[in-house]
């Protein structure tokens, strides 16, 4: 009989390449009827001990929930139907479960015991915030609901469950099915060579003549920054903007009704806790206090940005004037953009592209991990779901592994859009020894071209940076119970704080020196260039600030509600956002909603506010990396400073959720956070007006 790779032991790590569909169904109905009768055991004892419970809890239900994120990975980065109907056939019995658990009175008691035990007095800080987290979310789970209400919230969470899988497919089918076919070289004008390669490798491997467009960002991006046809740049912004909606060419996938029922679920769950409305019951987890305090702080925000947004604007419109561009259009502003950049710093996105080749790119960003935080990323022969895939063996200060991490970094159908990092393994102390953390980091890149290595627009640098930021937070724990691991237990609006902290330094000239090597020469950044690419750093800083506070504004609003909206009054509340803090108002015909899979098909619903939240606590965290700089022979400022990454490495990356968030702020910083150095970075302090 052939072995199930869903079935290995949680020591052993996963063989990815072997897994097939068809092992999805069978391995985790085994591992549920496992977990669930072991789950049974435990919520009976009658004197319970931290032994007998957590740890025994974890080994009982570890196997299954690393299987069910294997599937759930592979379902967004392979997907294909019969993955997508094997993990569609046991969502609902995942969901029950978890349900089931979340609910389950004896092993709620268990806890509670635990909590009133003699025994509490001398657990450790992770075994005192473990019991405290859990008895959270057992309230939160709905353990004290009866009847009826514990019936019905049961029925939410599957359907919830089920209707944002739904959401997810609707926009990786409705992008996937979308192309567009040119075989007149003309229609391609401005649009870089290799971007074009692309397109016309594309076109070949369906088997016909010319260049294939898609709506994946490898492909839209070049089009839009790029190219001088309007016509096609109008063509493939409609289709974009139109994804899973009743706007698209396939109407079959359109998300409205998917939308309606999410918001009318979680505002129906939040009034079976108690909660006036989801926002409400979200922010019981979060750093933030209420809706009011979330929405102050974005309007506060919206009120310094405003300024700097319509002065960005007035200056593309002028310039599109510049071009023969009379009646400016949403679908002319990243062209635009690209030409008033040029013309405003004489370079070109592209131009900088040719010095960030992806291995030297990565070999950089492990070097900047190395110097901060000691750590060592070593290739490993592991098995992938993919050939583009690496993977690394992490290796600590005194050259002990730590972790695995895999790398999947390239565009390709049947992978959804984005980048994201995901746990496999959370790091967990077991008797036999130490189970290490193994971690996903998924991109969106343009794929090698014409046996070259691949290329990274700068923001692609700044992306894979941001990503590692997370990757970090889970390889780096010192962390030995995984309920308090980062992902377990960091409050979501302060999950960014890594990662958006790792951003900074792809804008210190030392650090993009060991990060570039010209495609065709090899010769690092020129100084020159760097300068044009720092002096461009906050151009229209200010709109791309009020972009992303309308995204959460707009998020928390209609989850700040007693019922859910039906669609038109989710438009409507995005239109009002708009006319407050927006500067570029898009088409009637605009359905962004419908393809936000943060806020639909990921977890941050009544949570995207968390970007900027978290982005105050990054700002001020890296200016002590700047108060700690040095001067380089060339004049530079060197932000590496060991000491300092030591000192971030130990108050935040390693102790994950063991405490607060905002503890663990001000252990490393001495205070408590502000926002002037967020604005300062942006370009959006008083004094740059």
């Amino acid at each position: 009989m052939m072995t199930n790779p869903l079935l290995a032991p949680i020591t052993e790590l996963i063989d990815y390449a072997a897994i097939q569909a068809d092992h999805v169904e069978p391995a985790i109905t085994q591992l549920l009827q496992q977990a669930r009768q072991a789950v049974e055991q435990i919520a009976q004892q009658s004197t319970p001990t931290w032994e007998s419970t957590v740890p025994a809890l974890h080994l009982a239900t570890e196997q299954l929930w690393r299987a069910w994120t294997v599937v759930g990975h592979l379902d967004s980065v392979i997907n294909s139907p019969a993955l997508r109907d094997a993990k569609n056939q046991c969502l609902p019995h995942i969901t029950e479960f978890s349900t089931w658990m979340g609910q389950h009175q004896g092993l709620y008691q268990q806890y509670l015991a635990l909590s009133q035990s003699p025994d509490y007095a001398h657990y450790n800080a992770e075994q005192k915030r473990t019991i405290e987290l859990a008895l959270r979310d057992f309230r939160l789970g709905g353990v004290e609901l009866q009847g009826q209400a514990r019936q019905r919230y049961g029925e939410i969470t599957e359907q919830q469950a089920l209707a944002s899988q739904r959401f997810s497919e609707n926009v990786l089918d409705s992008m996937d099915q979308w192309a567009l076919y040119i075989t007149d070289a003309s229609q391609l004008a401005g649009i870089p060579a290799d971007a074009q390669a692309a397109f016309a490798q594309a076109a070949a491997a369906d088997g016909k003549p010319g260049w294939k467009i898609t709506l994946k960002m490898p492909s839209y991006l070049p089009v839009m920054q790029y190219a001088d046809n309007r016509e096609l740049r109008q063509t493939l912004y409609k289709a974009y903007a139109t994804i899973a909606s009743d706007q698209a060419e396939n109407t079959d996938l359109d998300n409205s009704d998917v939308i309606e029922q999410l918001l009318r679920l979680r505002a129906e769950k939040a009034k079976l806790l108690g909660y006036d409305s989801f926002a409400d019951l979200r922010l019981e987890t979060r750093m933030a206090d209420n809706a009011h305090q979330v929405i102050d702080f974005l309007n506060d925000l919206a009120r310094r940005a405003l300024p700097f947004a319509q002065r960005d604007l007035e200056q593309l419109k002028a310039h599109a004037q510049q071009l023969g561009i009379a009646d400016f259009q949403p679908w002319d502003a990243a062209y635009v953009s690209e030409k008033l950049r040029q013309s405003q710093y004489n370079y070109s996105e592209d131009e900088v592209k040719q010095y960030f080749t992806e291995p030297q790119v990565l070999n950089g960003l492990f070097d900047v991990a190395q110097r901060l935080f000691g750590v060592e990323f070593k290739p490993a022969t592991l098995s992938v779901w993919h050939p583009d895939v690496k993977a690394y063996e992490v290796h600590n200060q005194h050259q002990q592994a730590i972790g695995y991490l895999y790398i999947d970094l390239y565009a390709r159908s049947g992978k959804q859009g984005g980048a994201w990092v995901n746990s496999e393994r959370s790091r967990r102390y077991h008797p036999d020894g130490l189970y290490l953390p193994v971690t996903y980091l998924i991109c969106n890149f343009s794929a090698p071209q014409d046996n070259k290595p691949a290329l990274l627009t700068h923001d692609d640098v700044i992306t894979l940076f941001h990503e590692s930021g997370h990757a970090l937070h889970n390889l780096l724990s010192t962390v030995d119970e995984p309920d308090v691991s980062a992902f377990a237990a960091v409050e979501w609006d302060a999950i960014e704080l890594p990662s958006q902290f790792m951003e900074n330094f792809c804008w210190e000239y030392p650090v993009l020196k060991t990060l570039s090597a010209h495609v065709d020469t090899q010769e690092p950044l020129p100084l020159a260039l760097y300068q044009k690419l720092v002096a461009a750093k906050n151009f229209q800083s200010g709109m791309q600030m009020v972009r992303q506070i309308e995204f959460a504004l707009f998020d928390m609003l209609i989850h700040h509600q007693s019922r859910g909206l039906t669609i038109q009054e989710v438009l409507q509340t995005l239109d009002q956002v708009r006319n407050e803090v927006a500067v570029i108002i898009p088409p009637a015909w605009h359905r962004f909603p419908h393809a936000f899979s943060h806020l639909f098909a990921g977890g941050y619903g009544a949570g995207y506010y968390s970007y900027k939240w978290a982005e105050v606590l990054s700002a001020d965290a890296y200016a002590a990396f700047e108060e700690n700089a040095t001067t380089t022979a060339d004049g530079s400022r060197d932000t590496l400073d060991p000491a300092t990454g030591a000192r971030f490495r130990d108050e935040i990356l390693a102790v994950g959720g063991v405490r607060p968030a905002a503890q663990s702020f001000v252990a490393f910083r001495g205070r408590e956070p502000s926002a002037e150095a967020l604005l300062r970075h942006s370009g959006l302090s008083e004094d740059a007006a």
